[in-house]
């Protein structure tokens, strides 16, 4: 297939060149693939010949063996030398690279032909598997590109038609057969199966979903036949985000990072200076000879080169983003998961955060000597025309026990209804009158004598009360409440176990905010706050402990979560909130905050192991070689030797 449009197609959206929709991912990694293996058999083919150099050099036959040097030196140091001129050309300032180059050139110029095509060989042997090591990191978080389908079987009239999955709209019903992935964010119009989400949210456990549950493209059928209905375009779905945000957590640096860059550049200039005062003043001022003058300069042209501290971030980096992606914690750069460390204090939205943002029935009374049937059935019937939130927890209540398997009642028939805003629902079901609705609208009196020290009970808890009234007086009272997530308790208590302040903020009533700090043990509630109180709250959250986050779902969060440190949103929640955060919880679990945190420390700490590792080997190195001790394979091995330890040590954040 021709590529679609000069930028590239939709299947490599980060690409500057496209080979084609359906095979340009599987050739882009192709070549990856050979271009790491090709750095690495150019490094053992390097290796083979400066063996044979050698074996030459000892039987006296020195041009063959210069020449075979000299080859060595091409092909080991070819993909070294080009990342070296190319980054000093585009960043015009020097690099470890040329360090690196000029320490081989300047141990051939002197005669030691081993030695610097030794330096040559470990050094393009450390690069290949420095190059490896990284882009393991990389298809770590990038092997979600993989998960997206190329085709979707689409129902046309009753027809299936295979088509690319850049072609479907809003409105297409696809057909998913068991084991297959689904091609678009949408939800389930015929059928039952099992869904797992493991690659999107980290849940091992695939999930039953039904008819008018959602799904999300990535995801994969298990076991039954489903239909969906696709809800939105591919570049606005869950997956799409994910992707973008992936490559944005890629591109960004962390400030370690930015810094170490910032440092290598001056840093490579004065080991260039001292190297070139090292080739004439230890001849004058410490006696030793020419010879030992220059080989000592070249010694200190490898043992100073900060390979190893500028190796020591961003593979520990990317590890650490890549196992909270697999883990359903998406970060947006690498500046949020080190900031995460130094946390004091995490602020909460509360519904659709700490709760499950859909309301349902907890608690319900009926008059006694009423059929419990025909009541439920008779407010079935009433509130199923309603959309308020309230009306549909009845709904979902009454269908999960009582109409299972009994459709409604026969002998009921709707005579009249009518809904009043704010207040409740009239109808009349068989001539009988029924009154769905708040206390005041039943009436006070009338209300207040049904159940009325239970009612006070659940209204201290924080529950909304919908009562129901016919002919005969008040019929049933049904406490509604935002139940929370299954995770909220047990991740409150996480964070305070961490020593991190909880607070949160929300605009329901008092009492409802009270109830939720009762469950949750959460230090501090603020209720009655509005968005722009929100933001006012997390100011004087940073003035008191400076670095803060702010976890929310909704768009009247999204200014709270711009204004903290670190904002976190709900996976599920709105695109507003999810643009503006700075990390992303898939599968909507709290826990998965004090995972972060843990995994930010272990990331700083892995960090820190490296520098001073790092600043150690060049330091003793460097000291070694005034003294005389160290010799240039051995420079070359401590160097680079030092360089694959910070890398491997930094690759353990991959897992755990």
């Amino acid at each position: 297939m021709d590529a679609v449009k000069a930028g590239g197609c939709s299947s490599c959206a980060h690409m500057e060149k496209c080979y084609g929709t359906e095979s340009c991912q599987l050739k882009k990694n192709k070549m990856k693939f050979v271009e790491e293996h090709l750095e690495l058999t150019l490094a053992l083919i390097s290796g083979s010949i400066i063996i044979m150099a050698w074996l030459l050099q000892r039987y006296e036959y020195p041009a063959l063996s210069v020449a075979l040097f000299l080859s060595a030196y091409v092909i080991g140091g070819y993909f070294k030398a080009r990342e070296g001129i190319e980054d000093a050309l585009s960043n015009k300032t020097l690099n470890v690279e040329l360090l690196m180059i000029f320490a081989a050139i300047g141990s051939a110029f002197i005669g030691y032909w081993v030695e610097g095509a030794i330096l040559i060989f470990i050094f393009s042997l450390s690069g290949a598997l420095e190059t490896y090591t990284m882009n393991k990191s990389h298809r770590e978080i990038s092997s979600l590109m993989d998960l997206r389908p190329e085709t979707a079987t689409v129902l046309v009239n009753g027809k299936e038609r295979k088509v690319g999955v850049d072609h479907l709209v809003i409105g297409n019903f696809v057909l998913i057969k068991p084991g297959e992935r689904i091609p678009a964010d949408g939800k389930i119009v015929k059928g039952t199966s099992m869904i797992d989400e493991a690659a999107l949210s980290g849940e091992a456990l695939p999930l039953l979903k039904t008819v008018n549950d959602e799904v999300f493209t990535g995801t994969v059928n298990k076991n039954g036949l489903i239909t969906i209905e696709v809800t939105k375009k591919s570049e606005e779905t869950l997956f799409q985000k994910i992707i973008e945000l992936v490559q944005q957590a890629k591109e960004e640096k962390t400030p370690s990072q930015q810094f170490i860059e910032k440092f290598e550049g001056p840093y490579v200039k004065i080991v260039l200076l001292i190297v070139g005062l090292m080739l004439f003043l230890p001849h004058y001022i410490l006696g030793w000879s020419w010879s030992e003058t220059w080989y000592r300069a070249m010694v200190m042209l490898v043992v100073a080169s900060p390979c190893a501290l500028v190796a020591s971030i961003m593979p520990a980096t990317l590890s650490a983003i890549s196992n909270g992606a697999r883990k359903g914690i998406l970060f947006k750069g690498g500046v949020h998961l080190e900031n995460l460390a130094a946390l004091k204090a995490i602020a909460f939205d509360k519904t659709g955060t700490l709760t499950k943002g859909k309301p349902s029935v907890t608690d319900l009374f009926i008059r006694p000597g009423l059929d419990k049937e025909v009541f439920l059935q008779s407010v079935y019937i009433i509130e199923k025309q309603s959309t308020h939130p309230l009306a549909e927890a009845v709904v979902h209540y009454v269908k999960d026990h009582n109409m299972k398997d009994r459709g409604i009642h026969s002998a009921l028939s709707v005579d009249s209804m009518h809904e009043i805003p704010g207040c409740g629902v009239e109808a009349k079901i068989n001539d009988i009158p029924w009154k769905v609705g708040k206390r005041s609208f039943i009436g006070d009196s009338l209300a207040g004598s049904f159940y009325g020290n239970e009612a006070n009970r659940l209204q201290e808890e924080g529950k909304t009360l919908v009562y129901v009234a016919d002919d005969k007086g008040v019929a049933g009272l049904f406490a509604v409440q935002d139940t929370l997530r299954e995770t909220t308790k047990e991740a409150v208590k996480s964070f305070k176990d961490q020593g991190l302040y909880t607070i949160m903020l929300t605009g329901d009533q008092a009492a409802t905010a009270a109830a939720v700090k009762e469950m949750t043990q959460i230090d501090t509630v603020v209720a009655g706050c509005l968005p722009e109180g929100k933001v006012m709250e997390i100011k004087k959250l940073k003035e008191k402990y400076h670095t803060i986050a702010m976890v929310g779902d909704g768009i009247n969060d999204a200014p709270a979560l711009a204004a903290a440190n670190i904002g976190v949103a709900m996976g599920g929640g709105t695109d507003a909130a999810i643009e503006t955060s700075d990390i992303v919880l898939m599968k909507n679990d709290l826990s998965k905050i004090a995972e972060a945190v843990r995994l930010s420390k272990r990331m700083n700490r892995i960090i820190k192991q490296n520098i001073v590792f790092s600043i150690a080997v060049i330091a003793l190195l460097i000291i070694s070689n005034f003294m005389g001790h160290v010799s240039l394979p051995l420079g070359v091995i401590g160097h680079e030797g030092s360089t694959i330890l910070v890398i491997l040590n930094g690759l353990r954040l991959l897992r755990g």
